[in-house]
């Protein structure tokens, strides 16, 4: 049946767009429409123009010789913008217009989203960007919901991909604008003019880098995907002249004298100066006199720059100032462009592609905003455009409100777990069960109403994300999940994913309902348990399906994406399940019909998102209370549906749903066989029965006083985290002194040929693949070392030293989760700190990986 799943998309009706070899020569040749059906995007157009202008665009036109008449205009996305979209790569589109700026044809030529390689069909990004043939590329278009009366058009979205239509919507917006703004078809919007104040002393270099006056675009070779040997690809330095004060101190009294003399009103200039293994004149400059890697954006308005634009610039005056291969002066012609607002430079290059080898486009910026003491009268008010996931939540105010407030209720209810058990019985569980199917019924109305259904392929992504590019918008643009996932987040360190699991799942609460609504309707006598023995060993197969995912992405997302469909998820909530081929129904089918005999076994057995948060669930801060006597009782281990709970009557957490039966069972002076037994005693003896302790246990009749108990030492807080640091990073105890001396040297040496390689992987030095080889050959080692040396795990809250013996699950679930921690950890601190920009600058070892 699997096999039919990851054979089911490979079959598409039409020619896909997902992954489409392009030509190699798509970005280079002057004749674009030899490479690219134009006349699917423009159809009056019998014969094209080759490349021009910058952007770059080509003219189509009808008729021959004299009748020649001029119909539109065709351009590719990627030689305007680089927006990427969901995984991180942009959509490829070629699009047309016609002379008026009115969208013609639009044509999806590559994009790399998984999500419309299964489940939805690529046919849905064809007919969403449909919706923008006839409309004007100066409108202002919105996903969703128009507001016409603030000049606002909407379009309908993608159920389910709503960041990749996000990123499509600026994608043909932005490049339309540039190009038609470039032809004069769209005027930009005029600024207020900056007014200056008067230039002082001159500053010195640190002194411009301090208060902004010159900022820095630092690109390194980890981010292009070249290899510089060990420099920079490139770092520029800029700011702008007509500012006095900077104007000066970069090119003496002299020299700004005479370049302002040679500026007209309106017009401005900035000075860049660079290192490093790129040039940022580019090819451009030679073939054609235009400067095709740099540019200048303000708003939505961009400015290039040709020959006529350019001033030499052969030293930079100001004090301190270090050398540089390269220097110019760059002027603005624009009367729209203002110094008083914010603008940003942006580097134009190719990058290499990891897993494809395929050079696209993309473009590195920095903002640069002069400093109050720059402008007359300082920082106009600017109101900074909302980025676009703001947007997106500012749409459905009502829809996050009754979101967070189900959470919240979610979250105080559990909370409140012990009260609830103890109005419940063992024969009367209503106060537990009527809240969790309540829980259910709006988790199951949530999946299906606002698509709220996490899923392992975000997991996958932060993974990715971490070892390529974080973007928090990426994260941001689909509210409903990312607001679930802070939550399950924190609530899995708090109690463990029996939670989101057994609570807050939508899949998980539809098959809960189907299985308790079937045993009602009198399949009650059909139902079962299977054998604990048959349990222990299905529980490690959805570990095992998520280290195939976690591994498959990285040799594939499009592989991994197939493989995910083993989550029956998207079937359910974002296709539907008639919408999908017969493979898909086959499976959602199976796995429905055995939910109504047996309690949610997908969730148990199969789920590669449970076996993900089974893992941090190691880390949680609390359990579920259990007794001295819960060893030799095996009352809960009976009645337990989960089967989580073992022989000697500890919880396994990493496998318990929460469904609190035991909690109930726990303070149960019926069903709890110390409780009933001491009920029993006290009821022969005329005793009353006093209430339940929180350790379980009947109040004593009479108070005892406690026992003194000897004051322990209470380290100070530096020795606290010295302990802390040497027991989570060292994992070696007394016992490594009674190894064979070769061993010890071997093992600190792994440890730190490790580390190295970590460091030089988070520098990027080595490719992601590496880097989980090293992590992956570490935490196996380290698993070995502590079950040897230190064969235990804490117990409940992580500031505390509640140590119990650790089973091997234990270990690799504790290392596993531990090694990613510490690493995302002094991944962002080196970053901060600036050690990995040191790194990048060593030359690379290569004899380590190759």
């Amino acid at each position: 049946m699997l096999g039919g799943l990851l054979l089911a998309p490979r079959a598409p009706a039409q020619p896909t767009a997902y992954e489409a070899q392009l030509s190699v020569r798509l970005t280079t040749n002057p004749d674009l429409c030899a490479e690219v059906p134009c006349r699917d995007v423009l159809p009056a157009a019998t014969h094209f123009s080759n490349r021009m202008g910058h952007p770059a665009y080509v003219e189509g036109y009808r008729g021959e010789a004299a009748a020649r008449e001029r119909v539109g205009y065709v351009f590719l996305s990627t030689d305007v913008v680089d927006i990427p979209a969901y995984s991180g790569k942009p959509v490829v589109t070629l699009i047309g217009m016609d002379s008026g700026g009115i969208i013609t044809g639009i044509r999806i030529l590559r994009h790399s989203e998984p999500i419309l390689l299964v489940g939805i069909p690529e046919s849905e990004l064809t007919r969403f960007v449909a919706q923008y043939v006839g409309r004007f590329v100066g409108d202002r278009i919105e996903i969703g919901r128009g507001r016409t009366e603030q000049g606002q058009l909407g379009v309908d979205a993608i159920s389910g991909a709503t960041v990749t239509v996000i990123a499509e919507n600026q994608v043909i917006l932005r490049s339309g604008y540039q190009i038609a703004r470039q032809l004069g078809i769209v005027q930009g919007r005029p600024r207020p003019p900056a007014s200056f104040a008067p230039a002082g002393a001159p500053r010195s270099w640190q002194q411009l880098r301090r208060d902004g006056g010159v900022q820095r675009l630092l690109v390194t070779p980890a981010e292009i995907g070249a290899d510089t040997g060990g420099q920079p690809y490139i770092e520029m330095y800029f700011g702008l002249l007509n500012a006095p004060e900077v104007g000066l101190s970069i090119l003496g009294a002299e020299g700004q004298r005479r370049l302002l003399s040679e500026l007209p009103p309106g017009e401005h200039a900035l000075f860049i100066a660079a290192n490093g293994a790129a040039s940022f004149k580019g090819s451009g400059f030679v073939r054609g006199g235009i400067y095709d890697r740099i540019q200048v954006t303000q708003e939505a308005d961009s400015y290039t720059f040709r020959d006529t634009d350019y001033r030499n610039l052969y030293e930079l005056g100001a004090a301190g100032a270090p050398a540089f291969r390269e220097s110019g002066i760059f002027i603005i012609r624009d009367a729209t462009f203002s110094a008083a607002y914010p603008w940003r430079l942006v580097f134009l290059g190719n990058r290499v592609d990891r897993e494809t080898g395929q050079r696209t486009f993309a473009s590195f910026d920095r903002e640069y905003w002069l400093a109050d003491r720059y402008l007359a009268g300082g920082r106009p008010d600017y109101q900074r455009p909302p980025p676009g996931w703001l947007r997106i939540w500012r749409e459905r105010p009502l829809e996050i409100g009754l979101f967070l407030l189900w959470l919240g209720a979610a979250a105080l209810l559990y909370a409140n777990r012990e009260r609830l058990a103890r109005r419940a019985s063992h024969r009367d569980d209503r106060w537990v069960a009527i809240p969790k199917h309540l829980m259910w019924l709006l988790a199951v109305g949530f999946g299906f109403w606002l698509l709220a259904q996490p899923s392992i392929t975000q997991v996958l992504t932060w993974f990715h994300a971490l070892l390529f590019e974080w973007r928090w918008e990426l994260f941001l643009t689909d509210r409903f999940i990312f607001l679930f996932w802070m939550f399950v987040i924190a609530t899995t360190f708090f109690w463990g994913r029996g939670l989101f699991c057994g609570w807050l799942c939508p899949y998980g609460a539809l098959t809960g309902l189907a299985h308790s609504l079937a045993g009602r309707l009198g399949l009650a006598r059909l139902q079962r348990r299977p054998p604990q023995w048959l349990h222990d060993r299905l529980q490690w197969l959805k570990y095992f399906v998520f280290a195939a995912l976690l591994a498959g992405s990285f040799y594939s997302m499009g592989l991994a994406e197939r493989l995910a469909e083993v989550e029956p998820f998207k079937t359910t909530f974002l296709v539907g399940v008639w919408n999908r081929s017969w493979p898909f129904v086959t499976f959602w089918l199976l796995l429905f019909v055995a939910a109504l005999f047996f309690e949610r076994p997908f969730c148990k057995y199969l789920c590669p998102l449970g076996a993900s948060l089974a893992v941090p669930s190691t880390f949680r801060w609390w359990g579920l209370r259990r007794k001295a006597e819960c060893g030799p009782c095996t009352a809960c281990e009976q009645g337990c549906a989960s089967l989580a709970i073992d022989s000697a009557g500890r919880i396994d957490q990493r496998e318990c749903l929460l469904c609190l039966d035991c909690t109930v069972l726990y303070f149960d002076v019926h069903a709890c066989p110390p409780l009933a037994l001491e009920r029993k005693r006290r009821e022969r003896a005329g005793q009353p029965l006093t209430p339940i302790g929180r350790n379980g246990y009947f109040v004593p009749l009479q108070p005892l006083a406690p026992a003194p108990a000897p004051a322990a030492p209470r380290p100070g807080l530096l020795l606290w985290l010295a302990t802390e640091i040497f027991d989570h990073l060292i994992p070696w105890g007394g016992r490594f002194r009674l190894r064979p001396l070769v061993v010890q040297a071997g093992s600190i040496a792994l440890a730190v040929l490790v580390t190295w390689a970590w460091l030089l992987g988070a520098a990027g030095k080595l490719g992601p693949g590496i880097i989980l080889g090293w992590w992956l050959a570490w935490s196996v080692y380290e698993t070995f070392a502590r079950m040897h040396c230190k064969p235990r795990v804490k117990e409940g809250p992580w500031w505390q030293r509640n140590y119990r013996p650790a089973s091997w699950p234990d270990m690799m679930a504790y290392v596993g989760m531990k090694n990613l921690l510490i690493g995302a950890a002094l991944f962002l601190f080196l970053k901060a700190v600036g050690v990995l920009q040191f790194l990048q600058g060593l030359p690379e070892l290569e004899w380590l990986y190759r």
